[in-house]
C-alpha cells in the first residue's frame, strides 16, 4: 500500500530501508556497511563528547556517551537521559549521535545517552537495568556539573519505552527525581491490540511483523502473557499517578501510534500533564532519516521545546 507521506518525504521514500528486525545480527552488519559518514561529524564544534561508565546491579557495566556544552558553565547543567531507538536490537549511543548532540547544543544541557545492551543476545532485564543504573549514576555523580534535581528522561522508539520503564521504577522504589520525561514514537505495549498495530502491516521503516519480532527478541518468547510486568512494557502499569509530566510525540503511519496515544490517555487519566503531538503525514522514523524536512525540522524542534519548557518552568520555582 502506498501511504499519503508529506510532500516533501515522497521523493525520497526509495531511500528507506528495509529491516528484518527477525535476524538482527545480519541487519547490523547491512547497516554497518552502508554508513558512509562518520556519526561524530554530525557533533557540533560546541559540544564535547566524553566516554563513562555506570555499574550495573548484575555486576557489569554500562557504557555511557555524555554530550555536554564546550564552554565552561559557571552553574551545574541539567542532564537528560537518552535512550536510542533501534526496537531493542539495533543501534547504539556511539552511532545515534544527531539528537542527543542537538538538545545538548540547544538546551545548554549535559545530555547521557545510554549504550544499553541489545536483545536478543541479552533480553529484558538486561536493558532496563542498563538504563536504571544510567539513572542512578546521573543522580550520584560528583565532580560532573550534574543538576541532580533537574533530569529529564528522553528516548525514541524503543528508547522512549525504556525511558517510560526507568521512570517508572524511580516513582516505584523512591529513586531519584526525575523532573519530565520526553517519548518520541515509545514501545510501550507488548499485546499489539491497537488498531494501528493490527491495520500497518507493511508501512515504511516498521510493520507490525517488525513489532512482533522485536518484542517477541526483548522478552525472550514471552509476549502477551500476563506475568510481563510494567518495566518491562510501560502501557501494562496499572497505576499512572506520582509520574514526571510527559511529552509523547506519534506519528501517522506507525503501528506504534495508537500505544503511545493510549499511553498519553493514561497518564492523562492519572492526573500527570501530559502534552501530545501527532504529525500528519509522517511514518516511523522518518524525522531521523530525513531530518532536513520542513515537517521533520518542525517534529525535532517541538520535542526540544518540550523538554527546554519543562527545564525553565522548574528553575523558575
Amino acid at each position: 500500500m502506498t501511504y499519503p507521506v508529506d510532500p516533501e518525504y515522497r521523493p525520497l521514500m526509495e531511500y528507506v530501508p528495509v529491516l528484518d528486525i527477525a535476524d538482527p545480527s545480519s541487519t547490523r552488519e547491512r547497516l554497518r556497511a552502508q554508513a558512509t559518514t562518520d556519526p561524530m561529524s554530525l557533533v557540533p564544534e560546541s559540544v564535547e563528547v566524553i566516554d563513562e561508565v555506570a555499574p550495573v546491579s548484575d555486576g557489569t557495566d554500562v557504557g555511557l556517551v555524555v554530550f555536554r556544552p564546550a564552554a565552561p558553565a559557571d552553574r551545574a547543567l541539567p542532564v537528560v537521559l537518552y535512550f536510542h531507538g533501534g526496537g531493542f536490537v539495533l543501534g547504539d549511543a556511539r552511532t545515534d549521535v544527531r539528537v542527543p548532540a542537538r538538545l545538548a547544543a540547544d538546551l545548554d544541557a549535559v545530555v547521557v545517552s545510554v549504550n544499553y545492551r541489545l536483545a536478543p543476545e541479552h533480553p529484558y532485564p538486561a536493558p532496563f537495568d542498563d538504563g536504571y543504573a544510567a539513572l542512578e549514576w546521573v543522580a550520584a555523580a560528583e565532580g560532573h556539573g550534574f543538576d541532580p534535581s533537574r533530569v529529564v528522561v528522553a528516548g525514541t522508539s524503543a528508547g522512549a519505552g525504556l525511558a517510560a520503564a526507568v521512570a517508572l521504577k524511580a516513582r516505584d522504589t523512591g529513586g531519584p527525581t526525575i523532573l519530565f520525561q520526553a517519548l518520541d514514537s515509545p514501545v510501550v505495549d507488548d499485546r499489539l491490540v491497537t488498531d494501528s498495530s493490527r491495520r500497518y502491516t507493511d508501512t515504511p521503516m516498521w510493520t507490525r511483523q517488525n513489532a512482533i519480532d522485536s518484542w517477541g527478541h526483548y522478552l525472550g518468547g514471552e509476549t502477551g502473557r500476563d506475568s510481563i510486568t510494567e518495566y518491562a512494557a510501560p502501557a501494562r502499569a496499572r497505576d499512572f499517578s506520582g509520574l514526571p509530566p510527559a511529552y509523547i510525540a506519534v506519528t501517522s503511519f506507525d503501528p506504534l501510534r495508537d500505544e503511545g496515544i493510549d499511553y498519553a490517555r493514561a497518564l492523562l487519566g492519572a492526573g500527570v500533564p501530559t502534552e501530545l503531538h501527532l504529525s500528519p503525514g509522517t511514518f516511523h522514523g522518518a524525522t531521523s532519516l530525513f531530518p532536513h524536512a520542513e515537517i521533520s525540522q518542525r517534529v525535532n524542534a517541538a520535542f526540544t521545546s518540550a523538554i527546554r519548557r519543562a527545564l525553565e518552568s522548574d528553575r523558575s520555582r
